[in-house]
């Protein structure tokens, strides 16, 4: 039972990866691997917890009576979907106010002043507002919101792609520095493994360099191949809403995204709530104000409009995947995995390089929770190997910057691809033929930016 869960992740992750070839929703596949996995789990529960490769299992068993089916259907099932569960309702929350920006058209105030006939300068602005936005929101909902801003600047949903990727990368890479940039991030700065400034100094020069080495190959490669024409379609010309209103939606909308991380520090509440919060708020307000507008305003411009426009098969993928690789890991396959790593790869450097690799296929969110348990915060007077992973040591300093970008190498392999995957049905292959080679330099030279300046400082 323990290696056919892995056999199915592994059959099910084909078929999302050949989606235009057998035809299958990936969110279908996703749903039916996670659900799966659950119900052998479940049924064989005995049998794959007797190997004792399950952290979680073993420290169940020291505190509790050790119940088998208990541990998995009340204990892992619902601890799994609480986590899953903050992740979709900030999705769901993002998408919907993205969405309702969108309908009151506050996007043509950035749209208009974007020059989309010079295709390297437009990529430069987009990659470089990707990389600070994502810092200072994070970089699930700043590809949200970029590739909403693309949608308006290039009619070709194939030159989009090549947009989406380079969002993809820049938002990881943004993501990486800010300690709320990324859900890795996040989890290592309140976990105590790092701190707030460290992680900004430390990292905030490895990511620009990653940032800036794709977004240069990207140069080339788009002016090489002469794939993309930027235009704005006509339909997107016509002004049913005030620059006024565009202008206060626009800032009203970009608000309530920016206050969720303050309203996180404040609360110490997950990074949801605070999405929810702004998107009562822009609720409420818009109910106010549609009461002096027509009635077939009141039909297009409200929240309700925009969670009707939700992407909701993304929503579902999120939760199939998310659902798939919980099951992994509360068996034991990622801690077996990051056990293999440990005895393995004897350097810090390599050991977080793969885990960065590995972190494209498999999510990254529970293979740095495994590294997290694995590896105690050493004593900040600990010298040698040892001081390593202190608070701000270098192995959890590279561990987010590995984590936070290595997931650019697949299109699955971070919450901001699989964001864009949804939304612009990017084709797997094309990403791995196309782009991935462009995300691994990015990523290898980042990782070497971190080694010279460990050395040198």
């Amino acid at each position: 039972m323990f290696y056919l869960m892995l056999i199915v992740f592994v059959v099910g992750y084909g078929f999302i990866v050949f989606e235009h070839v057998n035809e299958i929703n990936k969110a279908a596949t996703a749903l039916l691997i996670g659900t799966l996995l659950w119900a052998i789990y479940a049924i064989g529960g005995q049998e794959i917890l007797a190997n004792g490769a399950s952290v979680a299992w073993n420290d169940f068993v020291a505190n509790n009576n050790g119940n088998v089916l208990e541990f998995i259907t009340h204990h892992e099932l619902f601890h799994h979907l609480s986590e899953i569960s903050s992740i979709l309702f900030f999705l769901v929350g993002a998408m919907t106010i993205v969405e309702l920006v969108d309908k009151y058209q506050g996007f043509k105030v950035i749209t208009d002043r974007i020059d989309g006939s010079n295709v390297k300068r437009l990529l430069w602005v987009i990659s470089l507002l990707t990389f600070f936005m994502s810092a200072v929101l994070d970089n699930l909902t700043t590809t949200i919101v970029l590739i909403t801003v693309l949608r308006k600047i290039i009619s070709r949903p194939q030159n989009r792609w090549i947009f989406a990727s380079v969002v993809v990368i820049s938002a990881n890479a943004g993501g990486a520095f800010s300690p709320i940039g990324d859900v890795t991030t996040i989890m290592l700065w309140i976990g105590g493994q790092v701190t707030s400034a460290h992680i900004i100094g430390a990292l905030l020069f490895p990511s620009l360099v990653n940032m800036v080495v794709a977004t240069t190959l990207f140069s080339v490669y788009i002016v090489k191949v002469q794939a993309v024409k930027p235009q704005l379609p006509a339909s997107e010309t016509d002004e049913f809403t005030t620059r006024q209103e565009q202008m206060f939606m626009l800032v009203v909308g970009t608000l309530a995204l920016v206050s969720v991380p303050v309203f996180k520090t404040i609360t110490h509440l997950p990074p949801f709530v605070g999405m929810l919060l702004g998107l009562s708020v822009l609720w409420i307000m818009t109910d106010r104000y549609l009461k002096r507008r027509s009635t077939a305003d009141k039909r297009t411009l409200t929240v309700t409009a925009a969670l009707k426009a939700v992407d909701i098969p993304t929503v579902l993928f999120f939760l199939g995947v998310l659902s798939a690789v919980a099951a992994l890991q509360s068996a034991g396959h990622l801690d077996l995995l990051a056990t293999w790593l440990d005895d393995t790869v004897h350097n810090l450097y390599a050991t977080n390089l793969l885990i960065g690799v590995i972190s494209s296929v498999v999510d990254n969110v529970p293979l740095v929770a495994a590294s997290m348990g694995m590896y105690a915060i050493a004593p900040a007077e600990a010298a040698g190997a040892a001081a390593s992973f202190a608070q701000d040591g270098q192995f959890w300093t590279f561990l987010a910057y590995c984590a936070g970008t290595g997931g650019s190498l697949l299109i699955v392999g971070s919450a901001a691809g699989v964001a864009a995957m949804g939304l612009e049905r990017i084709n797997f292959l094309w990403y791995l033929r196309r782009i991935s080679w462009i995300a691994l330099c990015g990523y290898l030279a980042g990782a070497l930016a971190y080694y010279l300046q460990c050395q040198l400082f």
